[in-house]
């Protein structure tokens, strides 16, 4: 993008009174979610860490001597906000020329792009779920936050309970299988947890079979506590389910659906605030150009998979 300055000869319109009006973003951005998914920190540190601790084991049957049970490690994860920032600059003449409020509110300008890199980046970990090339995150365990083999250093089982990838098409019957796939995750010694999926997270493309799946559409208040896949009057398993479409995700995906343990979401994915929107603002002493600028410092990551299982169809 060009370095110069937004100057008069650019927007000579301006300084006509005769406009009718003069638009400045007319239409309102999508709405923020990241604070509907992610448990959001603030630090003041370079980068965070976080280190698992195993499960113990069973207790064993006593056989006359006292039996010590081990305890894995679990697996290190690092987090490590980037810098972002960019920068408005207008020629003095253009702001004091101009005949209408446009362009005054440049903070307001610069606050509207950093909202809306911010939530692009809030979407990246679930697009990405099947990929193990992370945007802020160094994992020891190096598969994907959705995948088919996830690992521990237990050296038990893992043939059960650590896949949290599939392709099964959104479907009242893809949903409850998910739901009891993910009753199944285990923990790092393979044992049996608690879990209880009760969101489902989709892009927009995919909001209106999602509400027939549930059952439950929130934008006219319509519900039916009927099995949709059939004429008969059966309960409709699926309609525990609260269904949350992500404007974003239809930008890289109009198939792709996951569940989630909305809970344990709160708790494992992460929004990290290292720095954040600082603006300033500066007249350049030769030009007198006016200058406004943004910094701030963000990451996203995980701590665990197991509250998420995602549906990758092709």
């Amino acid at each position: 993008m060009s370095a110069n300055p937004i100057n008069s000869a650019q927007f000579t319109r301006l300084m006509d009174k005769r406009l009718r009006k003069v638009f400045q973003d007319k239409f309102a951005e999508i709405p923020t979610m990241k604070e509907n998914f992610y448990n959001i920190l603030k630090t003041d540190s370079a980068f965070e860490e976080f280190f698992e601790i195993g499960t113990i084991p069973d207790i064993p049957e006593f056989n006359g001597k006292l039996s010590y049970l081990s305890v894995a490690p679990g697996y290190y994860n690092k987090i490590e906000p980037k810098e972002f920032a960019g920068g408005l600059m207008f020629e003095r003449k253009l702001l004091d020329d101009k005949k209408y409020s446009v362009m005054d509110n440049r903070i307001g300008m610069l606050t509207t792009s950093a909202i809306r890199v911010q939530e692009k980046y809030a979407a990246r970990p679930f697009y990405n779920a099947f990929s193990a090339a992370f945007d802020f995150q160094t994992s020891e365990e190096g598969v994907a936050l959705c995948s088919t083999g996830h690992l521990t250093k237990s050296g038990t089982s893992t043939s059960v309970g650590f896949s949290n990838a599939g392709t099964s098409a959104m479907s009242k019957t893809s949903i409850n299988a998910t739901r009891i796939l993910m009753r199944r995750f285990r923990n790092d010694i393979s044992e049996r947890i608690d879990m209880e999926p009760d969101l489902i997270i989709c892009p927009d493309s995919l909001y209106d079979t999602a509400c027939e799946c549930v059952g439950y559409d929130p934008r006219s208040g319509a519900e039916s506590q009927l099995d949709p896949d059939t004429g008969q009057f059966k309960i409709n398993s699926a309609r525990a389910f609260t269904v949350i479409p992500w404007l974003r995700l239809d930008d890289y995906t109009t198939k792709n659906w996951y569940m989630v343990d909305r809970k344990k979401m709160k708790q494992h994915l992460l929004w990290i605030n290292r720095v954040d929107p600082e603006f300033n603002m500066k007249v350049d002493f030769d030009t007198f150009s006016i200058k406004n600028s943004v910094y701030f410092r963000i990451a996203t990551g995980f701590t665990a998979w197991q509250w998420l299982y995602g549906q990758a169809v092709t």
